[in-house]
């Protein structure tokens, strides 16, 4: 179909983008041009080709994002130690912003009228990207599939796909797909059986940790070096921070660390359940907070931990680019020249524990703190701190 307008969809070269392809040529009179972000997931470029050669897409961007992925998305929100709601490390929600920004730049490269995405019309995702599409162009027209199709079910899909030849994948059972994102941070599967809470979560869906079970039975040890609050080496070797995630997903994975089963309220007040896989990041969760309780003060960790939640909403809300969530990180961030240092962590059948933390800070007195040693403490302070505080109490 020959035409002046075009239309940048994000494909992943599955099932559900490749529904969506045809289906974009079958109702707009538009050039589709397939967009690939590459941030760590399983990728086969040939296919992704391939597959969108088929349906005839003359143009199709592949984008190696990994390193602006760890580097500037998900090292600034593990040093806010974003958790949502007590379990959740944010691993697909961090990844839609930088998608969204690079997207924007295919089309206007491409000067494309509509963006368009795979996001369900339940589901977070179609928030996160369209917050960021409208942050980097206002004006650029969104088409959104899932909220305006005729297909209202993972059946129809499967039929739509039967009839125009798409191939449709099967999981490990011989069946459809469970519902899967994954990149270099963190791997979600959801749908099928595990819509119902009362199911178990079955062992072949996980795909990057062993189950504590069957991980070895001799513990492991990790030390991890930051730098200006940035986790920068391992085991005395450093890496760039692509290469050092991925060491640290293998160290977990193995180690069976890293797996969360929740049920999760999403954005737009859906209860959700979904396994989700982060090794690495609960790695790195574990340790920089060791690191920050050796290098910064009670009022600058107190402060993070007070703004920590509504910073995860914020993320996983799609506010990524919004000025309070900028605010926030800078509020993380004051502080962070500060916190330097090893940790070092035991890794064990699903457990860490802390073995060591080493800083040059001066924040850890270790003079103060010792049992053995009272010339530096002035306990004759602290009756008058406790009469202040009783005096307090009744106001």
């Amino acid at each position: 179909m020959k035409s002046d307008k075009r239309i940048v969809l994000a494909y992943s070269g599955g099932l559900d983008t490749s529904i969506i392809l045809k289906w974009l040529q079958e109702n707009y009179n538009a050039e589709v041009i397939c967009y690939t972000a590459d941030i760590g997931q399983e990728i086969n470029k040939r296919k992704i080709i391939s597959n969108a050669k088929k349906f005839g897409v003359k143009n199709i961007v592949i984008k190696d994002l990994k390193n602006d992925f760890v580097k500037n998305y998900v090292f600034p929100m593990l040093r806010a130690h974003a958790i949502y709601e007590g379990v959740y490390l944010l691993g697909t929600s961090i990844a839609r912003p930088l998608i969204a920004k690079d997207q924007i730049r295919v089309a206007k490269k491409f000067k494309a009228y509509a963006v368009s995405h795979g996001a369900t019309g339940k589901g977070n995702d179609q928030v996160r990207f369209e917050l960021g599409y409208h942050y980097f162009d206002p004006k650029i027209k969104i088409i959104a599939p899932w909220r305006i199709w005729k297909l209202k079910s993972r059946t129809d899909l499967i039929n739509y796909a039967k009839k125009h030849g798409i191939e449709i994948p099967k999981d490990k059972k011989g069946a459809p797909p469970f519902s899967v994102d994954d990149n270099l941070f963190h791997t979600s599967t959801e749908g099928k059986l595990l819509e119902n809470p009362k199911n178990s979560a079955p062992e072949f869906i996980y795909q990057r940790t062993k189950s504590p079970e069957k991980s070895p039975n001799k513990s492991t040890t990790v030390t991890i070096h930051f730098k200006n609050s940035d986790p920068v080496g391992i085991n005395g070797n450093i890496y760039n921070p692509v290469k050092l995630l991925e060491k640290l997903n293998t160290l977990a994975g193995n180690n069976g660390i890293g797996r969360v089963d929740l049920v999760e309220n999403r954005f737009l007040g859906i209860k959700s359940r979904g396994v989700y896989e982060t090794p690495g990041g609960t790695l790195l969760m574990h340790a920089h907070r060791a690191i920050e309780s050796v290098t910064l003060d009670k009022e600058t960790m107190h402060k993070k931990e007070k703004i920590m939640p509504r910073y995860s909403e914020l993320v996983y809300n799609g506010y990524w680019f919004s000025k309070e969530r900028i605010k926030l990180q800078k509020i993380v961030d004051l502080r962070k020249s500060k916190v330097n240092g090893l940790v070092k962590l035991k890794l064990y059948k699903g457990n860490i524990t802390i073995i060591s933390r080493v800083t040059k800070s001066s924040a850890y007195s270790q003079k103060k703190v010792s049992f053995e040693e009272n010339k530096s403490f002035n306990k004759s302070n602290v009756e008058r701190f406790i009469d202040y505080h009783k005096k307090k109490l009744r106001n």
